[in-house]
């Protein structure tokens, strides 16, 4: 198989986050773009959290049984957050993928500012083209 890269195969428009949104608004960026979490970033654009669906599933139960109002990303983004750079290998990611639990990575630069984000589907996409590809080759 020949050499994938992240770069190829990443959402280069991922959904960006900030620690200061609410979380109801937070909710309604990753059902805009329909992505299952993302990346929380400071002002420079470097990655200082993840929060995910089940993360704002958790606090919107919590929110209607205690009646609260208001919570903010950075009160309930998981950190720190596992990053990838756009030169790894798509396999190399692959088998990060079987042995952890993120769904989805955000790519980052040499200077941690985030340049997209990788999830399990694009993943299998790139192995699948590679492997037919290589179908069609020894055909």
């Amino acid at each position: 198989m020949e050499s994938l890269l992240v770069s190829d195969y990443m959402n280069t428009h991922p959904v960006k986050l900030n620690g200061d949104m609410t979380v109801a608004e937070a909710v309604e960026a990753l059902l805009a773009c329909g992505q299952s979490g993302g990346p929380v970033i400071d002002v420079k654009g470097k990655v200082i959290g993840f929060l995910s669906e089940q993360d704002c599933i958790a606090q919107m139960i919590a929110s209607s049984y205690y009646r609260e109002q208001i919570c903010r990303v950075a009160e309930i983004m998981k950190a720190p957050v596992v990053v990838i750079k756009p030169y790894l290998s798509v396999i190399e990611l692959a088998q990060l993928l079987i042995k952890n639990k993120p769904r989805v990575y955000p790519v980052v630069d040499d200077d941690g500012v985030l340049v997209g984000s990788i999830n399990r589907t694009a993943v299998l996409r790139a192995i699948d083209v590679q492997l037919r590809s290589g179908y069609q080759r020894a055909s």
